[in-house]
This record gives structure tokens, sequence and C-alpha cells, in this order.
């Protein structure tokens, strides 16, 4: 029986206008509408993949505010077990490090846990460092960028694909595996799953459930912060040239003065 984790985020719909408040420049997450990070669906939808091959357990972790919810529940309409939802005030813009803190408290109340299976970066913060920074927090072994996973008994084994290439690992349950948006196409939840979905347990905790400062989290206490920000400037319009027999001339011209060449 494999015992699985999977982390996910709700993030603003990436085509929707996202901005930063004015107030303390973090992430306006209420301009903008809300959906599961198209990353998570495939962890969700990788931790699914293993569990029918086998026996096993899924359990979504998020951290987030209260509308939150509606991400936990879309991954559990698409067949997660249980899911724990971490919302508390105080997480208020919080850096990576304060949430990995969080998560592996969250993760260390999911009994016998065999994998967790995050997306390698939300699409909202973009950092990429989570994962790592959970797995060294939890004492697990770390398979990141994964575009393709199988678990084999008591050894979990992924390629890693980078820019520098492909990447054969193997580890020893239990481990951390961050997957890419090439490791597979999540299902659709049926209606069957989402109408399953609102009776599946859902447990709530705040930063001192899990024994956490409240100290130690949010923007107070994060290693860095935006101390300015404006908005994009309006696209102006372009500098039109005339090719008189010399256009190749005026563009390399027009080029240097814009220092691009």
């Amino acid at each position: 029986m494999t015992n699985i984790v999977v982390l996910v985020k709700q993030v603003p719909d990436t085509y929707s206008e996202r901005k930063l408040s004015d107030g303390d420049h973090t992430l306006d997450r209420e301009s903008a509408d809300a959906v599961l990070d198209e990353i998570n669906e495939k962890a969700v939808e990788e931790a699914l993949k293993i569990k029918e091959a086998g026996e096993g357990e899924v359990t979504v972790i998020s951290v987030g505010p209260d509308r939150a919810t509606d991400a936990i529940r879309k991954a559990l309409s698409m067949g997660a077990d249980k899911a724990i939802h971490v919302s508390d005030e105080a997480l208020h813009g919080s850096d990576s490090v304060a949430t990995a803190k969080v998560l592996a408290a969250a993760v260390g109340k999911v009994e016998g846990v065999d994998l967790v299976i995050a997306g390698n970066e939300a699409s909202d913060g973009r950092a990429g460092a989570v994962p790592a920074m959970l797995a060294e927090l939890l004492g697990l072994p770390q398979l990141t960028q994964v575009r393709s996973l199988t678990v084999e008994g008591t050894t979990v084994k992924a390629d890693r694909e980078t820019d520098e290439g492909l990447t054969h690992l193997e580890a020893s349950l239990p481990a951390l595996v961050s997957v890419t948006e090439k490791i597979n196409e999540p299902r659709y939840p049926s209606f069957k799953g989402i109408m399953a979905a609102k009776k599946k347990p859902v447990e709530t905790l705040t930063v001192a459930d899990l024994g956490v400062d409240g100290g130690s989290v949010g923007l107070g206490s994060a290693l860095s912060t935006v101390v300015e920000a404006s908005p994009k400037p309006p696209r102006t319009a372009g500098e039109r040239v005339e090719d008189g027999g010399d256009g190749g001339t005026k563009i390399v011209e027009y080029l240097v003065g814009q220092k691009i060449i």
C-alpha cells in the first residue's frame, strides 16, 4: 500500500489580469479568478495512477485562504481520498522558506507517508524551490523536474529532464517528487467524482494546530519583500521603416540606437 501526499495550490488564473496589492505589494488574489494550478492537476493525476496500479491512499494538502477550498475540492473530485487545508491569516505574505516549513508540519500530520508529489513550480510565484526545501526539512530524498515516474515496491524511479539533458534517478521510499508539465495529461472530474468529493473529509488547520510559531511566517518574517511596484506601461506605437533599398541599414541603425546590438 502506497500512502501518497500531493501538494496543491490555488493560484490566479493565467487568463485573468494579475496585479500586486497597493498596500504591501503582495499578490492581490481577490482581483483575479482563482483555479487549481495546472501543474498540481498533473501531480494529482500521477498520484492517482500510482494508487490505481496497486493499493494506496491519496491525501492532498494545500496552504491558502478560505477560498482555496475550491481547488481542494477539484483535487478530491479527480479521485483523491482526503485533504488537509492550512488556512491562517498569519500566513499572508509568507515566502518560500516559511511555506516549506508549514507544509512540512502539515505532511507530518499524515501517518506513514511513502511519497510526496508536488509540481515543479507554481504559476504565481515561480520560485521553483519549495519541493527541494520541503525534502530537506522532511529528510527525504528528492527527485525533481520529473517527466516520468514509476514505483516498484519500495523503490521510486524517475526521468529528470532539464536544459542539461535527461537524468535517470532512483530512490528508496519514502521520497519526494516534483513533476513537470510533461508528466501526464490530467483527467477531468466525472459527475460521480464531483458528487463524491462533497463527502470526503477536509481537515482545516491553523499554524498553531501545526505547532508552528505564527511569528516565523507571514510577510513580517519573509527574507525578501517588494518595496515598490508599478504597472506595466501601455504598449506604444511602433516605428515604421520605409524600405527604399536601404531598409536593412535603417533597421540595424535602429537596433544600435536602442542598444540591442
